[in-house]
């Protein structure tokens, strides 16, 4: 971790910094390794050595840089870093920045970094048709079709994100109607089990023969010889899209795009915003006001239902 970080004081400040995600803040290590990057990167190219170096013509000289940034070769164009990639690099360097604050490190001032605008957000949603052909395409009283059965139900179910599914034990206790899960940051929240999910989840565990701890496990023999029994985060995804072909689906179906449908599902049936922002783990409600932009089919049939009368 940090190797690419450049050996100057600045650099220093950029390594203890990724070590005070890690231990303190408690960040994933994913997420360390995606600041470890745009902080490298930004260091590389600014020639940064102090953190007084960082001023407005170095910012300037760097989001220029940023904004020609190769993204690669698209349909025979060459494309250059989108907004939403580049405002990733920002976010990071702003945080760290104010981590300099912190350490009383006399540098630019994070709130002078503005976020370049972007275009907003769309959501990929399945139709409730598609969703239910989805749900139902796991066929068969086998072991793996009842796992992939139960993942899939759970998924609708919780609004669980794909790597807190993965890091499930079988030790829950199915016949309660909620678990605990530990999410990003190390928060623990309530996620709730419809009855579909409680049934498909308590046939999987009764056809398992094994005695391993994860809630899902691999059935395959290749996985068992290496010892690599819990299902990980790429398998679902292809087990998601295997069975979203097999459902005549066309377009795209991955396990976020279930987690939009939970949340969708929720406000069309008239759940508050806050609640579902609960249930999603979302630490900011900004995030989960998203989904209000897709449920507004609903003022339509208001309007209709009460203008001009």
């Amino acid at each position: 971790m940090s190797h690419n970080i450049p050996q100057t004081s600045l650099g220093k400040f950029a390594r203890e910094y990724l070590e005070y995600l890690e231990i303190e803040r408690g960040r994933s290590l994913k997420t360390i390794e995606n600041y470890e990057h745009y902080l490298s990167r930004f260091l590389t190219a600014s020639g940064a050595k102090e953190p007084k170096d960082i001023d407005d013509e170095l910012m300037r000289s760097f989001r220029l840089w940023l904004n020609r940034q190769s993204a690669g070769v698209h349909e025979g164009r060459q494309e250059t870093l989108k907004k939403k990639t580049q405002n990733y690099y920002l976010i990071a360097l702003r945080s760290f920045l104010k981590y300099l604050r912190k350490r009383g490190a006399e540098s630019y001032v994070p709130e002078k970094i503005e976020l370049a605008k972007v275009a907003e957000r769309t959501i990929d949603l399945l139709t409730p048709q598609d969703l239910r052909r989805l749900l139902d395409a796991p066929s068969g009283d086998g072991v793996k079709e009842l796992r992939d059965k139960a993942i899939l139900e759970l998924f609708f179910s919780t609004g669980l994100r794909l790597s807190e599914l993965c890091a499930l034990s079988r030790d829950i206790d199915i016949t309660r109607d909620e678990i605990s899960v530990r999410g990003k940051g190390e928060k623990v929240r309530v996620v709730f089990l419809s009855d579909e999910a409680k049934k498909a989840i308590t046939a999987y565990l009764k056809k398992r023969t094994d005695l391993d701890d994860a809630l899902f496990v691999s059935e395959g023999k290749r996985a068992r010889e290496d010892g690599s029994i819990r299902l990980t985060p790429r398998s679902i995804e292809r087990m998601v899209k295997h069975y979203a072909t097999k459902a005549g689906i066309m377009d795209k179906v991955t396990p976020h795009i279930l987690r939009h449908s939970f949340a969708t599902d929720l406000l069309y049936n008239g759940a508050d915003i806050r609640s579902v922002q609960m249930m999603l783990g979302h630490s900011n409600i900004s995030t989960t006001q998203i989904y209000t932009h897709i449920t507004d089919s609903q003022l339509k049939e208001v309007h209709k239902k009460f203008h001009n009368k």
